[in-house]
Formats: C-alpha cells, structure tokens, sequence
C-alpha cells in the first residue's frame, strides 16, 4: 500500500468520526466511545505502525525548525505527522461534545467549534472554550466547575 492511499483511509476515517460527532454526538456511544476512544485508537496504532516502520529513514528530529522539516521530508513520516493530526483533533472534538453534554451547551452550539477543530484544530478549539466561559463562566476543567 502507498502513502498516499494509507492517507486517503486515515482522512476518511477521521471524516466519517467527525459526521459521527456532528450527527449523533449527543448520543453517549458516539463521542465517549466511536470517535473518544475507537477511532483515535485505530490512528493511533497507524501513527505507530508509521513510526516505528519509518523512523530511522531519515535525519531529522524535533529540536529545531530545520529538523523537523527534514523529519518530514519523508513522505511516510509526514503522514505519520498527519495521522498525529487527525487523531488527536478527533480526540479533543469528542471530549467538546462530551463536555458540552455536561454542562447542558446545546449541541447546535458546539458544531462551529468541531467544524473549526477539523479543519484547524486549535482554532476549534478556542472556540468551543469561548462558548463554554459564556455558559457557565469559567475555564476550570475538574469536577468542582461542574454545577
């Protein structure tokens, strides 16, 4: 199999976890256990697989810009680095849902930030904490900002 159509599978199986989480993701089975915990999963023993297999084909490393960038001149650590990406977006855009759920966010609200979180990560993510200050007036994650 190609890089390119190992790609090609890993985006669609993040994609199809992400309508997963649009769709049905108030539903319990969908961000607690489809795209919170199986579909990270699955990546992340593709990003495995990737790294140990690909690892010691190049020079580069992570301790400076140059590093990286030689890092992923390969195009099967590159994909590594893109399969990092979209497991741990999907990650984090289960735990919004999951969060969201809690502190009753209604979901219509949430799925700006997810859109964001798919395509920009970060981004979605900032999002998703502005709307959650708004509702419930704090930052803090641990069982005590729970009403």
């Amino acid at each position: 199999m190609t890089a390119e159509q190992v790609f090609s599978i890993s985006n669609f199986v993040a994609l199809a976890g992400w309508l997963v989480l649009v769709i049905a993701g108030r539903s319990r089975w969908a961000a607690a256990l489809v795209t919170g915990a199986i579909l990270p999963l699955i990546l992340a023993v593709l990003y495995g697989g990737l790294v140990m297999t690909h690892w010691s084909e190049t020079a580069g490393g992570f301790g400076t810009l140059a590093g990286v960038q030689a890092l992923f001149s390969n195009h099967w650590l590159l994909l590594a680095g893109w399969v990092h990406y979209l497991a741990f977006d999907l990650f984090i855009g289960s735990w919004q849902v999951r969060d969201a759920r809690e502190h009753q966010i209604p979901h219509w609200a949430v799925v700006p930030g997810l859109i964001l979180t798919f395509v920009f990560g970060p981004v979605g993510l900032l999002l998703y904490f502005a709307i959650r200050v708004l509702k419930t007036g704090t930052l803090r994650l641990d069982s005590a900002s729970r009403q």
